[in-house]
């Protein structure tokens, strides 16, 4: 297991820095620049711009630089936009707001829809599958950039229950809604997905053979059916743990919790690349370390991954 942890680690580090690399040639690939307006900057005021951010530079030895900032000190540099503030302290007061609701959204999501799926799949073509088939259904046509208005709406302008937006350093009637709008397709994907998966392994051999011997239906579920009926789901959590929170520019734009989406829309509008740059290579390194759990997860469940 060692071994394996090992050698998925030897292909995340250089992937992580290839998507640095990759990122940061690509931003300055994009025309124009972080000082480009409407109205042309004087040359020598835009020289000195540049000379000061190190825009002036080769590009080569600015990618050095920027790399070796990222490695040795874990530095994003500083705002292009915003004079008195570092990328690092934009992420830092996003980046707990999104990842609380987006981290609360994926339990909710992964635990509902598990727990739907193995219903549905359990009383397969009884009601009870049908009202789950209906609910993932209904939750799959009904993305984020649906639910949000629908949920202030609701629960806001005509109930009167929740309050419209803010965080309020996450106080739960902050979280209600914004939970709600990421986690609802999540949750239907997921559902439909252990319903297939469990539906399968049902009728496998080793199920009869555990029935045939006389075990509970519980342990028989439980021990026998799960375990490998979650392989599937697995692989799909990683990147939907991501999506949650790259998705969340919706959950911040209608609910105005001062996540880290809202920074990443401003940063493209006002061509700020620092703090673009930033976030990009934040979500990349969340994608490769959240696939690279889902690997060891994976090669727990079924030791035969590890082969």
């Amino acid at each position: 297991m060692i071994t394996y942890i090992l050698k998925r680690l030897a292909i995340a580090v250089p992937t992580l820095l290839l998507l640095v690399i990759i990122s940061f040639l690509l931003m300055h690939a994009a025309p124009g620049g972080p000082f480009t307006q409407e109205r042309q900057l004087p040359p020598a005021v835009l020289a000195n711009l540049n000379a000061k951010y190190g825009l002036d530079e080769p590009l080569w030895r600015q990618l050095v630089s920027y790399v070796w900032g990222i490695v040795a000190h874990f530095d994003f540099g500083p705002s292009f936009i915003y004079k008195d503030r570092t990328v690092n302290e934009i992420i830092a007061q996003g980046f707990p707001v999104t990842l609380t609701y987006g981290t609360v959204s994926f339990v909710v999501a992964v635990v509902l829809g598990v727990a739907l799926g193995v219903s549905a799949a359990i009383w397969h073509n009884s009601w009870l599958d049908y009202l789950a088939v209906g609910i993932s259904i209904g939750a799959q046509v009904l993305p984020n950039f649906v639910m949000a208005p629908l949920l202030l709406l609701t629960f806001t302008w005509w109930l009167g229950w929740l309050p419209g937006g803010g965080w309020e350093g996450g106080d739960w009637r902050y979280m209600v809604m914004p939970v709600i709008a990421l986690s609802t397709s999540f949750m239907a994907s997921i559902a439909r997905l252990t319903r297939a998966s469990m539906l399968e392994v049902l009728t496998s051999n080793h199920i009869r053979t555990a029935r045939a011997k006389g075990l509970p239906e519980s342990q028989v579920i439980l021990k026998h059916a799960l375990k490998p009926a979650l392989l599937p789901v697995l692989s799909y959590l990683g990147p939907t743990f991501v999506l949650m929170i790259t998705g969340s520019v919706v959950v911040d734009f209608y609910f105005s919790t001062g996540g880290i989406g809202k920074s990443f829309v401003d940063s493209a509008l006002n061509r700020d690349y620092a703090v673009m740059l930033g976030i990009t290579i934040l979500v990349g390194a969340l994608t490769i370390f959240f696939n690279l759990v889902v690997d060891i997860l994976y090669a727990w469940i079924d030791p035969k991954i590890r082969y």
